[in-house]
């Protein structure tokens, strides 16, 4: 027996479920332009983890942030490339940008993209295209790409606003 492990799409997945708890996995997949079969594992791999409610499809807010500012940075550790075009990322993209002044600037690389920049493996496929499907999904998730590549003051500041950011859309 293989031992089951979390995948980088389910931090997105986790947090798209903050944005719409309950919501159908149609709709989760779409919103991440991801299948519908991945929406649906990633769940499942979420309830197992404990970061999912079992059944609810809600979010455990508080092992969702601890998994992010303790166990994302060293489990889904960054990859970075070569300077290329891209969307930004981290410090490079809002609500950081407007807080931290960097020389470099951090990107998902894709064509579409509007930056130049150093080149930041997403934690998925689809994340580049989120700034056009869903903006404060693509926030959220620039936040958790601060912690991974972050300076302690980007991760500090980048967890207290994904930490404001939950409690916001917490019922």
């Amino acid at each position: 027996m293989k031992q089951p492990s979390l995948q980088p799409v389910d931090v997105a997945v986790a947090l798209a479920l903050v944005l719409e708890p309950g919501v159908v996995y149609g709709e989760l997949a779409e919103t991440l332009g991801v299948s519908t079969p991945t929406a649906f594992r990633s769940v499942q791999r979420l309830e197992r983890a404990r970061l999912v409610l079992p059944g609810q499809r809600r979010t455990a807010t508080v092992p969702l942030l601890r998994l992010i500012e303790h166990g994302v940075p060293f489990v889904f550790y960054p990859v970075l490339g070569p300077e290329t075009l891209g969307v930004p990322t981290a410090h490079s993209a809002p609500p950081l940008a407007e807080e931290i002044s960097a020389e470099d600037a951090l990107v998902w690389p894709t064509l579409e993209g509007t930056v130049r920049g150093q080149s930041l493996e997403p934690l998925y496929d689809g994340a580049a295209a989120l700034p056009s499907i869903n903006p404060e999904l693509y926030h959220a998730l620039t936040l958790v790409d601060a912690v991974r590549v972050g300076r302690a003051r980007e991760r500090t500041r980048a967890m207290e606003l994904l930490s404001g950011w939950i409690s916001e859309r917490r019922p």
